[in-house]
């Protein structure tokens, strides 16, 4: 079975797991309520998308 000649520094080892990583989702501000939401969604917390009320929210 073959074998590492050399270690693999950390440096190495950490170059190539550059890009195991989680990403955060991409957000945008709702024009209505300021609060972030998900680009191209209806709002979760004020129903409104592209300046009309889609979803009634309940007020509690």
């Amino acid at each position: 079975m073959a074998l590492p000649k050399r270690k693999t520094s950390k440096s190495r080892r950490d170059k190539r797991r550059t890009h195991k990583r989680l990403d955060l989702p991409p957000t945008s501000e709702c024009p209505q309520c300021k609060e972030a939401k998900l680009p191209h969604r209806v709002c979760p917390n004020c129903g409104f998308y592209a300046g009309r009320e889609v979803l009634p929210v309940e007020e509690v």
